[in-house]
């Protein structure tokens, strides 16, 4: 059966590069991930992405037709460009034509989107911002990306900065932990899934005693926000007091997304809402307590996005149709 029109989607992470095609029904196929390899520059990316991109173009009338590109990245973003501003996350990103760069290789529409605001867009067209026209959408991983609904839509602003900067508040100035802003205490170095587990080894590196220390100390690159995830429910210590301050410095950020966004609801992705159960109750009694609102007393809900993997891909999709389709 001839599958109908579809768009190519890559998502280009910090750790990982996710590839698929939607259909015009929002259905994914042929999903793939591999690894970023960030610290091999832009260029090697590139390569990376075309080959993603070739082994999903239409090979014969029975694959379908492909209606453009949809590309998501990090940082603020350039849909004609790519990243505009990336200081030191990406080695060579930063002003890489990569946008051009794949039109010319494929000859087809070619679209960029900031990761954050691309899990916007997949919130709104396939998840759970469907039903609502104000939401806040954070992304919960490596760092910490964000995208915001207002009045139904998904805005930019001329500095490509609208909405996508929640990671970069600063939360707690005093924190002597400094991000790529120039910044202490922002909130992707205090509640992104790194911070958390960079909590727990500079525990465990001060002694500190947990069921994570000999593998730390055999091999540090073991411990991630998996690892650490598993030792809480087996009732690790350590590991249950750092999750305790990572879920303030949590509930402080969705505070400040409710007091600058006001939205209908807050919608968390990222790796690591594979472990909500350890935290959402916690996060939502603290922000209900703390969010200044009308009316009075009433929290905002706070919810687990419904597309668990590949939500980049889906945003970098619909992306790509709602501006090929103003265009028309």
């Amino acid at each position: 059966m001839r599958m109908k029109d579809y768009t190519i989607a890559i998502d280009v992470g910090g750790t990982r590069i996710k590839a698929g095609i939607v259909d015009s029904e929002g259905k994914l196929y042929r999903s793939e991930e591999v690894n970023s390899n960030a610290h091999l520059g832009a260029d090697a990316m590139l390569e990376v992405v075309k080959e993603l991109i070739k082994n999903r173009s239409p090979k014969s009338e029975e694959d379908g037709v492909c209606i453009g590109i949809g590309l998501g990245l990090t940082g603020p973003v350039d849909p004609h460009m790519g990243v505009v501003l990336l200081p030191g996350k990406f080695e060579g990103l930063e002003g890489f034509p990569i946008v051009p760069m794949l039109r010319e290789a494929f000859d087809l529409p070619v679209l960029a989107e900031n990761d954050g605001r691309l899990a916007a867009y997949a919130a709104k067209y396939y998840g759970n911002a469907k039903d609502v026209d104000w939401a806040v959408v954070i992304t919960l991983g490596t760092g910490i990306g964000s995208g915001v609904i207002i009045n139904g839509q998904i805005l930019v602003d001329p500095h490509f900065n609208f909405g996508i900067q929640m990671g970069h508040l600063v939360m707690d100035a005093s924190n002597k932990q400094f991000c790529l802003t120039g910044n202490y205490g922002t909130g992707e170095t205090l509640c992104s899934a790194t911070a958390l587990v960079n909590q727990v080894k500079t525990a465990i590196q001060r002694g500190l005693p947990s069921v994570l220390s000999e593998s730390y100390f055999k091999n540090p690159f073991q411990i991630g926000f998996k690892e650490i995830a598993e030792a809480c429910r087996n009732g690790d210590a350590l590991c249950l007091r750092e999750l305790e301050m990572w879920k303030e410095y949590l509930a402080v950020l969705l505070v400040n997304a409710t007091h600058a966004y006001g939205p209908q609801k807050i919608i968390l992705s990222g790796g690591a809402t594979l472990a909500a159960d350890l935290f959402l109750d916690d996060v939502q009694e603290k922000v209900n307590k703390r969010v200044f609102r009308y009316p009075k007393n009433q929290g905002v809900p706070i919810e687990i996005s419904t597309i668990k993997e590949y939500a980049g891909v889906y945003g970098a999709a619909a992306m790509l149709r709602e501006k090929l389709s103003a265009k028309d």
